[in-house]
């Protein structure tokens, strides 16, 4: 049971990282996402713990006053940056829904599958970085509860498509296991090159479809 205590920290973290102003206009729209665009390079270039508002309004070539008019604090900006990330990964689980998954042999979806994934990964600066923004700092904490919770649900109704009948809870400790493994292999792939990221991906495959092989009727 929520405590009103809980509920009045939620509260004021939610006002704590919410934008100033909302980027209604074009000319708002596309300050934000300089903001946000810098604070990935910026990320890439120093981490996070030294990475501040100042460094920030800098790398945009605006004044600190000028950045706070449009978040802030560096965690709100973090937070706009994984809410967009996150709106990259429920795309392409949009995308997969509305493949013939049944049609497709085992191997190749889950082929296909990595691929999409490993491409949100790639587009996302600093994506490492963030991720571990998103799981420790506890401001960013719930996008990585929504991530989760995105990817399992989704990934339990593919695995009932594909012919995994089991219980929803059994089809969700499924997705939980393939978002660990998946995840976690990205992290890594996105900054490997050439044959040894090749390598790595196929690995990566052979372990899904060997893992669904055993749940799944298609023949792999």
């Amino acid at each position: 049971m929520k405590t009103k205590v809980t509920e009045n920290r939620r509260v004021k973290t939610a006002q704590d990282l919410a934008p100033r102003n909302a980027p209604v206009q074009g000319r708002s729209k596309l300050r934000s996402k300089q903001i946000i665009d810098a604070t990935g390079e910026l990320l890439e270039r120093v981490g996070l713990d030294d990475l501040n508002t100042i460094l920030i309004a800098k790398e945009v070539g605006i004044s600190v006053g000028s950045l706070y008019h449009y978040f802030p604090n560096k965690h709100a900006i973090l937070y706009a940056m994984g809410s967009r990330w996150l709106e990259t990964v429920e795309a392409a689980l949009d995308e997969i829904a509305r493949w013939p998954v049944e049609d497709l042999p085992l191997e190749t979806l889950v082929e296909q599958m990595l691929g999409l994934k490993l491409k949100t990964y790639k587009q996302q600066k600093a994506i490492l970085t963030l991720v571990q923004a998103m799981f420790s700092v506890p401001e960013l904490r719930e996008l990585d509860e929504q991530h989760d919770e995105l990817e399992i649900s989704r990934m339990a109704e593919v695995f009932k498509r594909i012919g995994i009948n089991r219980h929803l809870k059994e089809r969700e400790r499924l997705g939980r296991l393939y978002l660990e493994v998946t995840h976690s292999v990205m992290l890594v792939v996105v900054n490997q090159k050439g044959e040894r990221a090749k390598r790595t991906l196929a690995d990566l495959k052979m372990i899904i479809c060997n893992l669904l092989g055993q749940y799944s009727p298609k023949n792999t």
